[in-house]
């Protein structure tokens, strides 16, 4: 995330904190190594400076097929926008940043993007929206926008090993999603 985040920034700018919203998966069956990948990603993210990990949570969510009536059981993260709505209201107030970058497509964050700009003169938003995602409301309401590059994340993965303070080698797993 730093090297993706450093990667986004101009020249003149300067990376202040990154902050990292998510919610921890709970094993599921149709892919139960889901949330051993995600831990192991969540060990590595915890070895860089300056990375502050916020979560969220996921609650059971069910789908029925419309067609045969069949009922299948997923999940949906919560907190996750508000999480990040509150964070940036927060930085914004106590003037930690003039720049904030959003790396996201969801427009549920237009609304905090837009308090900070009409609350906060001089204060910019940005949202990167990932490849093949955008948000029109985002794109309304930023400062700016841009979409992020195949070749800009895949040239700002994580080494495949990582070595924690302890000692412990944490491997990048075989698929990563």
């Amino acid at each position: 995330l730093r090297r993706l985040a450093e990667r986004l920034l101009r020249p003149s700018q300067q990376l202040a904190m990154i902050r990292y919203f998510t919610a921890r998966f709970e094993p599921q069956a149709g892919d139960p190594e889901q949330h051993i990948r995600q831990d192991t990603y969540l060990q590595a993210l915890e070895t860089l400076s300056d990375l502050n990990i916020q979560f969220g949570h996921h609650l059971p969510k069910f789908g029925t097929c419309r067609q045969c009536g069949a009922t299948w059981e997923t999940f949906e993260e919560k907190m996750t926008d508000v999480n990040i709505a509150m964070a940036l209201l927060g930085d914004a107030q106590h003037d930690a940043f003039d720049t904030a970058m959003i790396i996201s497509a969801d427009s549920d964050l237009a609304g905090p993007v837009n308090a900070i700009l009409q609350g906060y003169p001089g204060k910019r938003v940005l949202a990167a929206f990932p490849p093949n995602r955008s948000s029109e409301m985002l794109r309304r309401c930023g400062t700016a926008t841009f979409t992020i590059g195949r070749r800009v994340i895949s040239d700002s993965q994580l080494p495949p090993q990582i070595v924690k303070p302890n000692g412990y080698i944490l491997n990048k797993p075989s698929r990563c999603d």
